[in-house]
């Protein structure tokens, strides 16, 4: 369980770094790309093995993270679409009710365990994901035209989580899940570095030090939280629907958190309701994995 607690902690990190970005005037492509080597190269410095860098060819999980790494820099570029078209709520509502897919896979592909109170928790977290999503500032709705933009964001989303969860438990033994983290944040990097390269060719972006300093500050949680939450999945006493509902849940529930604390964010009283609504679907996930 202290997997999942460093999960949620290290994906809230993330949150509120990607707040410092908009106070400080970060471009936030340039960070993300920076980022995906920092996280890349944590997860070298995590292996504890010395890397055999012939043999890497032939782990039956790399293709997988070549997939995944591509899932990365597509995803968040669909992200970046969404909130200009449609708004803040729309792809936050669209990223964190994604956790559906990854739910609905284990019960099905992996036949965990759906006891009524542990199917009651799920829908609750979902009410309580898109309660506590809806921000009052922001009453965007996406134009028929810019629906598939959300929806991709909703379906990758939840592809990324499913296919973590797929690799981890089939391919990778628990001394190459640092390798199997830092590969597909390789994968990114290369991806991201090669579209750096062509927007400072066309004199689009302009690299500035504290895009930097701002990635370096993203890389290290944004590795983390994928490390924890795969030593999480591989956790024997949790299965992933529960793990997946937990932490998608935990994050909503700490970052929001933050934005009170530290950003002074108002909260409505469908915020609050969402709120009640994910301590109860935790207590009742908790109860059915206790017994």
């Amino acid at each position: 369980m202290i997997y999942l607690f460093l999960s949620i902690l290290a994906s809230s990190i993330i949150f509120l770094v990607f707040k410092l970005f908009d106070k400080y005037g970060i471009n936030t492509f340039q960070a993300i790309v920076i980022n995906y080597i920092i996280a890349c190269a944590s997860g070298f410095a995590a292996y504890t093995e010395p890397i055999n860098w012939s043999k890497l060819a032939s782990y039956s999980w790399l293709p997988g993270t070549f997939f995944l790494g591509v899932l990365f820099i597509v995803i968040f570029n669909l992200m970046a679409i969404t909130t200009q078209r449609s708004g803040l709520s729309v792809v936050s509502v669209a990223t964190k009710m994604s956790v559906v897919i990854p739910i609905a896979f284990g019960l099905i592909y992996y036949n965990e365990n759906a006891a009524i109170l542990k199917i009651a928790g799920i829908l609750l977290a979902l009410i309580a994901v898109y309660l506590v999503s809806i921000k009052k500032q922001d009453s965007s709705k996406p134009a028929k035209k810019n629906l598939i933009f959300p929806i991709l964001v909703f379906l990758g989303s939840g592809l990324i989580d499913t296919s973590i969860k797929y690799l981890e438990d089939s391919f990778v033994s628990e001394q190459d899940v640092p390798l199997f983290s830092a590969m597909i944040f390789a994968t990114a990097f290369i991806l991201g570095v090669s579209v750096l390269i062509f927007q400072l060719i066309k004199g689009s972006q302009k690299i500035e030090l504290k895009n930097s300093i701002g990635g370096i500050a993203l890389g290290v949680p944004n590795y983390f939280s994928i490390y924890f939450l795969v030593r999480a999945l591989r956790h024997p006493t949790l299965e992933s629907s529960t793990v997946f509902t937990i932490n998608n849940v935990g994050i909503v529930m700490v970052a929001t958190l933050i934005g009170i604390l530290f950003f002074k964010e108002k909260l409505s009283a469908k915020n609050w309701i969402g709120i009640g609504f994910a301590i109860l679907s935790i207590i009742l996930i908790a109860i059915v994995n206790h017994f």
